[in-house]
């Protein structure tokens, strides 16, 4: 057996930790910025979505990007600073319970990536120990 693949499937639950790490920064800036209204490029917050594909080979998964949603929500406050003419602020396009679901998902992706791997170390461990 070579060396590689003694450690694939630990690479592969590596990569999904990065993945679910960067999906659940993206959500929680999503959750911190649910009111923000005024922005330094403008407008309100966009709503962030990290756009994950498989590696080559089913080895694993990447970060292919991150998704700005340019949607918003209007919400009538005329006596809010960031009011239009017609009393109208603009809101992220920010649902709470759907973020947070997806925080849930992504949280639980994590500690599955983590059980996987420690699961292959300890495969790998028991299996130094035989040889002895």
């Amino acid at each position: 057996m070579e060396v590689r693949g003694v450690f694939s499937g630990m690479n592969i639950s590596e990569t999904g930790l990065r993945a679910e790490k960067k999906r659940m920064e993206a959500i929680a800036n999503n959750l911190a910025n649910v009111n923000t209204t005024r922005t330094e490029e403008g407008g309100p917050y966009k709503k962030q979505e990290v756009i994950l594909k498989a590696k080559e080979g089913l080895n694993g998964v990447d970060v292919a990007g991150l998704y700005q949603d340019d949607n918003f929500r209007l919400v009538y406050d005329p006596q809010h600073p960031d009011a239009n003419k017609e009393g109208y602020v603009k809101y992220p396009d920010v649902d709470l319970p759907k973020e947070w679901a997806k925080m849930v998902t992504a949280s639980r992706a994590y500690e599955a990536n983590i059980a996987a791997f420690n699961l292959q170390k300890q495969s790998m461990m028991k299996s130094l120990d035989l040889l002895k």
